[in-house]
C-alpha cells in the first residue's frame, strides 16, 4: 500500500511539475532555499527576501541540502514528499493492531488514511515542510502508547523542525496525552518542548532574521490584534469576535468538509484525539484566508493523525458510531445476523466511504482541466526554459519560476507588487497567453512593451507568445 501510494503521488506531482503548474510560491521558494543550502550560500529566497529561518523557521529543511549536494534537482522535494504523506500507512497500521482491530480492519483505515482528499492534495500544492510531520506525529502517538520515550522525544523533536505552526499542534497534543490518554511523562515532554519552541522560534529566531518583524501569519488575525499577545489577549477578552468567525458559514462548511470523508467511523464517546487539533482547528477558522478552510492547502494537514487515531479508538470499541447505526436502519432488522454482517464487510464498507470522499474531495480532476490550460504553450516554455543561462538573475512568470530557482536571484512577475527595475535581470522570460499566478496579460504585455523598446534587452527566443529576452552587454 506504500510503495503504490508513492508511486502515484511522486507521479502526481511531478506531472503537474511538468505541465508547468507549479508556482514560485512555494515550490519555488524551497526549491531555491535548499539549492543554496546545498552550496554553502545564505538561504535567502529572493521571492521572499528574507533568510529561511525568518519564514517558518522550519531547520528540518536543511538536511535536504544533502540530496542536492549530490545532485540538484526539484524531484527531490517530490520525492521526499510522496515518502513522506505515503509513510503514514505504517503508524497509522501500528495504531490500529495496536488497539485491537484485525489485519482487515487495520488495513481499511490505513487505505482511509491515504485516501483522505488532504494527502492527495497537499501534494499537489507545490511542496511543504510539514508534509514530513505527518507521519512524525503518528509515529509519536504510537511510542506514546507504547512507553517509548526516547524515540517520542524523537519525533517531536522533529516536527517542531518542520514549522514553527506545528509547535500549537505539539502543545495540543501534549494536553490530550497528560490528560485525556494518562500518558503524563510523554504529555509532559511534549507541552513542554512544544511551548518552549513556540517561544524561541517566534520570538526570537524569526525577528533575528526578519529585521525584527514577526511571523507572517499574524496579519491573518489583525481582528484580533497586530501581534501574538494582543491575539491572545482579545481571544479571552473579545468572546463575541472570535464566536462570530466560529460560528460562520465559512468555519461550518470547513468543519464539513474535515470531517464527512471519517464521519461514519467516529464516536462522540472517542473524541478525544481531536483535543490535540484544536489549536490547527482554531487557527484556520479565524484565519481571514480563505485558504484556510479547505481540503486543498497545507493547513489541515495535522489534523489528519488524530482524526485517524480517532477512528481507530471507536472502531476497536465496535459501537456508539454512525455507520453501524445507519446499518441497523437500513436493514430494518437489529437481530445479532445483522451486526455480524455489518462486522464481517466493516473493512469493506471503510474503503467504499473514504473511495467517495477521495472522488468527492480530491482534486485529480485538475490533470483535465485546470492543469491544461497552458498546453497550447508547453513546448514553447519548455524550449524557452532551456536556453536560460544556468547563472544570472531572472524575471519570469510565477508558474515558470520553479524550473528556474537554482540561483542566487529570481523574481516572478507580481502586477500587486512595485514594477520591477528591468535592467537588474540577465533575463526576462514572459508568456503573454499565461502571465501565471499574480499576474495579468495587461501587466505581461506592459513589460514586453518596456523590454522590446529598450536598449539594453533583445530577444533570444520567442514562439507561441513565450518571449526569452536577453540583456546586452
Amino acid at each position: 500500500m506504500m510503495a503504490i501510494a508513492f508511486v502515484v503521488l511522486f507521479a502526481a506531482s511531478s506531472l503537474r511539475h511538468n505541465l508547468f503548474q507549479s508556482t514560485a510560491f512555494e515550490l519555488g521558494i524551497y526549491d531555491q532555499v535548499v539549492y543554496l543550502i546545498s552550496r554553502g550560500e545564505p538561504p535567502i529566497s529572493s521571492f521572499l527576501n528574507i533568510h529561511h529561518m525568518g519564514n517558518h523557521a522550519a531547520w528540518a529543511v536543511y538536511p535536504l541540502g544533502i540530496l542536492y549536494w549530490i545532485y540538484p534537482s526539484v524531484y527531490w522535494l517530490f520525492l521526499v514528499q510522496a515518502i513522506s504523506l505515503a509513510a503514514g500507512v505504517w503508524p497509522t497500521w501500528g495504531l490500529a493492531r495496536l488497539a485491537g482491530l484485525d489485519r482487515r480492519v487495520s488495513a481499511a483505515v490505513a487505505a482511509a488514511y491515504l485516501l483522505y482528499p488532504v494527502v492527495f492534495n497537499i501534494n499537489l500544492f507545490d511542496f511543504h515542510p510539514e508534509v514530513m510531520a505527518g507521519p512524525a506525529l503518528l509515529a509519536a502517538i504510537l511510542a506514546a502508547r507504547c512507553d517509548r520515550t526516547l524515540w517520542f522525544t524523537v519525533a517531536i523533536i522533529w516536527i517542531l523542525g518542520c514549522k514553527d505552526a506545528l509547535s500549537l499542534t505539539v502543545i495540543g497534543m501534549g494536553f490530550w496525552l497528560y490528560f485525556c490518554e494518562k500518558k503524563r511523562r510523554c504529555g509532559a515532554i511534549a507541552l513542554f518542548l512544544g511551548t518552549v519552541w513556540f517561544a524561541i522560534a517566534v520570538g526570537v529566531i524569526i525577528p533575528y532574521f526578519k529585521e525584527g518583524g514577526g511571523p507572517g501569519g499574524v496579519g491573518r488575525y489583525t481582528y484580533l490584534g497586530d501581534s501574538i499577545p494582543e491575539i491572545i489577549i482579545n481571544l479571552v477578552f473579545k468572546p463575541k469576535r472570535v464566536l462570530e468567525r466560529v460560528f460562520s458559514p465559512d468555519s461550518l462548511e470547513y468543519l464539513a468538509l474535515v470531517f464527512s470523508p471519517v464521519i461514519f467511523w467516529l464516536s462522540p464517546r472517542h473524541l478525544s484525539p481531536l483535543v490535540a487539533t484544536v489549536p490547527v482547528l482554531a487557527k484556520n477558522m479565524l484565519s481571514d484566508i480563505q485558504a484556510q478552510r479547505d481540503l486543498i492547502h497545507q493547513y489541515s494537514v495535522p489534523i489528519v493523525p488524530f482524526l485517524m487515531v480517532a477512528i481507530i479508538a471507536t472502531l476497536a470499541e465496535g459501537k456508539g458510531y454512525l455507520g453501524k447505526y445507519l446499518w441497523v436502519w437500513f436493514w430494518r432488522d437489529r437481530s445479532i445476523q445483522c451486526i455480524g454482517s455489518f462486522n464481517y464487510n466493516l473493512h469493506k464498507l471503510i474503503v467504499v466511504w473514504s473511495l467517495i470522499g477521495f472522488v468527492s474531495l480530491a482534486k485529480f480532476g485538475y490533470f483535465w482541466s485546470i492543469y491544461l490550460e497552458e498546453i497550447d504553450t508547453w513546448s514553447a516554455s519548455g524550449n524557452a526554459v532551456a536556453r536560460v543561462y544556468p547563472d544570472g538573475s531572472v524575471l519570469t512568470t510565477a508558474n515558470l519560476a520553479p524550473h528556474l530557482t537554482h540561483r542566487r536571484a529570481i523574481e516572478f512577475t507580481n502586477s500587486d507588487a512595485k514594477i520591477p527595475d528591468l535592467t537588474q535581470f540577465d533575463q526576462v522570460l514572459l508568456n503573454l497567453r499565461h502571465p501565471g499566478w499574480r499576474s495579468s496579460r495587461e501587466f505581461a504585455n506592459f513589460l514586453f512593451e518596456n523590454l522590446q523598446n529598450s536598449d539594453d534587452f533583445e530577444i533570444q527566443y520567442s514562439q507561441d507568445d513565450v518571449y526569452l529576452f536577453k540583456k546586452i552587454y
